[in-house]
């Protein structure tokens, strides 16, 4: 039974989209020391610590064949490669960049319903909403800045397609009636040991001297934004009601922009501004609440 947003859940979730939108500039400050396909691997690790310790304490019974293996397994596979994808992203442009791109993922969603999940197209208002933010990521890419790249924008939009993807699976397979501690799960275990192979594969170094610093980071990003954050989001999703949690989410790109320009000194240019206006606008209009109730994000934020 969900109740009313109040004072308290509306601070704790506008932490969460803090902690999320910070995430970016922890992520590329560590790739100093570590590959990202190893921070994917590292925090993915350190987050199924967290989530089975937090499982067992609260008795949630996510550790049995129901039959979503299958699906599970496909969607860590993708969410393993929206990560990798994400923080080699931040090796060939501005973190400010790679987040608000990464947050066109409901375009991506909505394409994905159109094809596959019939019940749950997008309204007109939700339709406008995409359009709006296409424009903003179209705008976006032609308009240069100090410190982006091409080929670090499309990688965080590769990103968002892949989150878009997984969203979709999600609701498309019998994950949508597992637990979502259990569907968390899968994807960051199969991150974890994907990661390593991975790794071997592409020839990135396994880490070998870290500085206290990146290994603050490491834990940072495993034990605070995918075992604490993501716990505490299922946590609120139980109790409140999810478009209303999913309206914050807005301040995760704006945040991201803003702790870029606070760490790194990364300019926002004026025609980047209004990528930015046109990307968060959209995604308002895209979380924009309806009855019945139909397209919404997977209640999962890839921080």
């Amino acid at each position: 039974m969900t109740r009313p947003l109040d004072n308290f859940a509306a601070a704790l979730t506008f932490l969460l989209c803090v902690v999320w939108g910070f995430n970016q500039v922890i992520t590329k400050a560590a790739l100093a020391d570590v590959g990202p396909i190893a921070q994917t691997g590292v925090r993915s690790a350190i987050g199924v610590v967290c989530v089975v310790l937090f499982a067992i304490q609260t008795k949630r019974r996510i550790f049995r064949f129901d039959g979503t293996e299958a699906a599970g397994a496909l969607a860590g596979l993708l969410f393993t490669l929206e990560f990798i994808g994400l923080f080699e992203s931040l090796r060939w442009t501005t973190a400010a960049r790679s987040v608000v791109f990464l947050y066109a993922s409901p375009f991506f969603v909505a394409l994905g319903t159109v094809a596959v999940l019939k019940a749950e197209r997008p309204s007109p208002v939700q339709w406008a909403g995409l359009t709006l933010a296409f424009l903003g990521v179209a705008y976006g890419l032609l308009g240069r800045a100090p410190g982006g790249g091409w080929i670090g924008d499309m990688l965080a939009l590769l990103a968002a397609a892949l989150w878009g993807a997984t969203t979709v699976i999600i609701k498309a397979t019998p994950l949508r009636r597992a637990d979502p501690l259990k569907v968390l799960l899968y994807q960051i275990a199969a991150a974890a040991l994907i990661a390593p192979f991975a790794m071997w594969a592409f020839g990135e170094p396994a880490p070998s001297r870290l500085s206290a610093g990146t290994m603050a980071e490491l834990l940072w990003q495993g034990v605070v934004v995918v075992g604490l954050s993501y716990a505490t989001w299922f946590w609120l999703l139980g109790r409140y009601p999810a478009p209303q949690l999913a309206a914050f989410t807005l301040v995760s790109p704006l945040v991201g922009v803003f702790a870029g320009w606070l760490v790194f000194g990364e300019a926002v240019t004026p025609g980047f501004a209004v990528a930015i206006a046109l990307v968060v606008s959209g995604v308002a209009l895209v979380n924009w609440p309806r009855k019945p109730a139909a397209f919404r994000a997977a209640p999962r934020d890839p921080g």
